[in-house]
């Protein structure tokens, strides 16, 4: 329907891309859940030649065995054995056929395999080991060709990119005057220079028109690029004049300046590391009596008093008390980037952060004790980090804590372990969170697998002080989900499929994108708009929110905040947040609130109107991992206004988000252009599915059957610009008409769910089946 596009040459411009956060080098031929075929691999024919004499080699297995043992033979008789041509022993097709299939499947045997494959294949087991270190060595080198053949083609590109950049430049001219736009006589030092200057003469008179005029005059630049066409030729190019770009206040950092480890406090806390590596390394690796798998839900339990046996952390200066509660958990899973680019990403506090949006709210190093070998292997840092649930009812996790990252070597494979540790007995006096939270050794063990893909197992730990929560997430944060290893590793894994989305050259995607350059911009301003909803529907940043006297099961909040930064836009943004227990499998909310054409039915969300998606974005492997850019038909509405809408949709295991904001054609023209789209103004809405049990005012999570009551947790977060005025009052009014639009929204959700037919059944004694939505309106009753 809209043609395929195929990109060669790159944009420039001075955008800070989303690939200087993950700059390690990406090859996964495997990653085939996006609709484009991977690069093949291209190996000279030189290279190629020496492979095949490498492969013929690697067959024979104990020719370096053989010369080996002729070495230790007689010094006398070296002479007439150095005349002799050299001996190999070539293996027959049987035993190379059965050595490949065990390869396959274990890459590393142990002795006993070794043993055992010796003795079926009559060999040695001298042989069969050498045999397997040379088919490693063989794989390894094969894949470092194939790589750097691929990065001298890069690089090829590069400069030939470069010489026709350098050729342009000499063919500018300044369009007032005809002649060079930068004469020899001025330096780029001199023009950004007068630029500055400009700018804040700008700024200077906007700031005094603003105070004649009483509103806010925008700096943004008039000066456009030619327009995009976003209707396949339909409309005419002719757009409004652009909105401000403007950004929410930044929440400032814990004040705890004079937080910094001493000389003699570093040997003492890097001592400190390598237990804490240790116990990490054995939480991962050992199985019972340390963890419990539990019969109700296959989970798996820390054993507490094993833990406490086994482990003696020390300088434990904080005594356990029964107003501290430990979480525990354990998960494991296959992720699509490689260790290296993992580790730098989890040692930079701004790439961990946009790594883990819907988790970790705020980040920062504090101080880096120890810079380890090329920053990565023996670093150790001091580090500050605020953890969030994305609902208001749920206090945030604020802790300071100690990162180590050592490469380790447990059983000829390689590893590299992240580990969080506490500061126990270094600093006492710091700035305390409510609720009070600290972070026992916990982290990650990487494992690099082929493909560029990595095995991750994930260790959450931590006491936290056992305060009050909402009931209606007391179980979700309580149980371990709200912040355990299996909500870490499901969105680790599906932030990996999206940055592996992003870096893909060879792509396809629907709709009016006309380059690459563009379709990475468009993602990072879909990136910019889950963070910033996540942060604003949190308890993130000391947000303070108001509970609605009047709301059902008093779990409607709202907070208003003064944004004077490029970002968002400029005046008093009122937030109401409410959360909701549906009786429908969260998949199948997603499925509503994503799809354009299902969701036409919510007439708060489109006013009734029909929406069309002109573009699309698949960024994973679950079609509903994607990022949309939608139009709104609006009846009456002459062509040259457009409402455009930025979507974007995200589900694994742990959850789903669904997250759009409207945006201008002026905007959206930024980003088609290459141009930067952090000023981009975005005020972002949507919606955060849970998977979650019904819990009932015992505490129970079963109905009088005995039947669990499964069923999810639905956030709605609406925001609204209440006024342009930043320090305006906000008037009752505005509350009770953002308080009734959420309220009609979650409504005519439940309407749409039980219309749809799909609602979930459990037995019952009178009629054998009552809906989900029958007895959630009975008990609402």
């Amino acid at each position: 329907m809209y043609g395929d596009y195929q990109v060669i040459s790159s944009m420039g411009g001075n955008v800070v891309s989303s690939e200087a956060l993950f700059t390690s080098t990406f090859q996964n031929p495997n990653f085939n859940f996006l609709p484009f075929e991977p690069l093949p691999l291209m190996i000279p024919k030189e290279e190629n030649g020496l492979f095949l004499r490498g492969k013929e080699d690697m067959e024979s297995g104990s020719g370096s065995e053989l010369q080996a043992e002729d070495k230790t033979g007689n010094e006398e008789n070296s002479s007439d054995q150095a005349l002799k041509k050299k001996r190999y022993h070539r293996h027959t097709a049987r035993q190379i056929q059965e050595m490949e299939a065990v390869f396959k499947e274990c890459p590393h045997p142990d002795d006993k395999q070794r043993m055992r494959l010796s003795q079926e294949l009559g060999l040695k087991p001298r042989q069969v080991k050498f045999w397997f270190q040379n088919r490693r060595t063989q794989m390894k080198a094969q894949q470092d060709r194939s790589e750097n053949v691929i990065l001298r083609a890069e690089n090829e590109s590069l400069k030939n990119e470069f010489y026709r950049l350098q050729a342009e430049l000499c063919k500018l001219v300044c369009p007032n005057c005809g002649d060079a736009p930068v004469p020899g006589c001025v330096s780029f030092d001199e023009l950004r220079m007068e630029n500055a200057r400009l700018a804040e003469e700008l700024e200077r008179v906007c700031a005094i028109a603003s105070r004649y005029m009483g509103r806010p005059i925008q700096t943004m630049g008039a000066l456009m690029p030619p327009s995009l066409d976003l209707d396949m030729n339909i409309y005419p190019r002719q757009f409004p004049e652009p909105i401000a770009p403007i950004l929410s206040e930044a929440a400032s950092f814990p004040d705890n300046n004079s937080l910094s480890f001493m000389e003699e406090e570093k040997t003492i806390a890097m001592e400190l590391a390598t237990s804490a590596v240790d116990e990490l390394v054995k939480m991962c690796r050992s199985n019972e009596p340390l963890w419990i798998r539990s019969n109700e839900n296959g989970k798996e339990l820390l054993n507490t008093q094993e833990h406490a046996r086994v482990f003696h952390w020390p300088l434990n200066v904080m005594q356990r008390s029964c107003e501290f509660r430990t979480e525990a958990s354990r998960d494991s899973a296959v992720v699509i980037m490689n260790s290296i680019t993992l580790v730098d990403a989890f040692l930079d506090a701004n790439k961990w952060t946009e790594l883990f949006p819907s988790i970790v709210a705020r980040a920062k190093s504090i101080q880096v004790i120890s810079p380890g070998v090329s920053g990565t292997n023996g670093c150790l840092q001091l580090m500050y980090a605020e953890l969030q649930v994305l609902s208001p009812l749920v206090p945030t996790r604020e802790a300071y804590f100690l990162r180590y990252c050592q490469q380790q070597n447990l059983d000829d494979e390689t590893y590299w372990a992240i580990v969080d540790f506490p500061l126990d007995g270094f600093h006492n006096n710091l700035q305390s969170s409510f609720p009070l939270y600290k972070r026992r050794p916990s982290g990650c063990l990487i494992h690099d697998m082929p493909n560029g893909y990595s095995r991750v197992t994930w260790v959450e730990h931590a006491e936290i002080e056992d305060k009050p929560i909402h009931q209606i997430l007391s179980h979700f944060v309580q149980s371990g989900m709200a912040f355990g290893a299996n909500r870490w590793l499901a969105v680790l894994e599906r932030q990996c499929e999206r940055i592996a989305s992003l870096l893909a050259r060879n792509i396809t995607d629907i709709g009016v994108i006309p380059s690459l350059e563009a379709r990475k911009n468009l993602m990072r301003l879909a990136q910019r708009m889950i963070r910033s909803f996540c942060v604003d529907v949190s308890c993130s940043s000391d947000q303070l929110w108001t509970a609605i006297p009047d709301s059902d099961d008093d779990t409607v909040r709202i907070t208003t905040r003064k944004v004077t930064e490029p970002g968002q836009p400029n005046g008093l943004i009122l937030c109401a947040v409410s959360s909701t227990w549906l009786p429908y499998p969260h998949h199948q909310i997603f499925d509503l609130l994503r799809d354009e054409r299902l969701r036409a039915q919510l007439e708060v969300l489109s006013d009734g109107n029909a929406i069309q998606e002109v573009a699309h974005i698949a960024n994973g492997a679950h079609p509903g991992n994607c990022i949309s850019l939608l139009r709104i038909n609006v009846p009456g509405k002459s062509s040259q206004h457009v409402e455009l809408m930025l979507q974007e949709s995200c589900t694994d295991r742990s959850g789903s988000l669904v997250v759009y904001s409207t945006v201008d054609v002026d905007s959206v023209q930024v980003a088609m252009s290459g141009n930067d789209t952090s000023c981009i103004p975005l005020l972002p809405l949507g919606f955060f599915i849970t998977p979650m049990e019904r819990i009932k005012d015992d505490g129970n999570t079963e109905d009088e059957n005995g039947h669990t009551s499964a069923g999810s947790l639905l956030t709605v977060g609406l925001q609204v610009l209440a006024s342009t005025i930043p320090l305006a009052k906000i008037s009752l009014s505005s509350i009770a008409t953002i308080n009734n639009h959420l309220c009609k929204t979650v409504h005519q959700i439940r309407a749409a769910l039980s219309s749809s037919g799909s609602t979930l059944s459990f037995p019952d004694k009178g009629n054998g089946a009552v809906s989900c939505s029958e007895s959630g309106n009975a008990s609402e009753k």
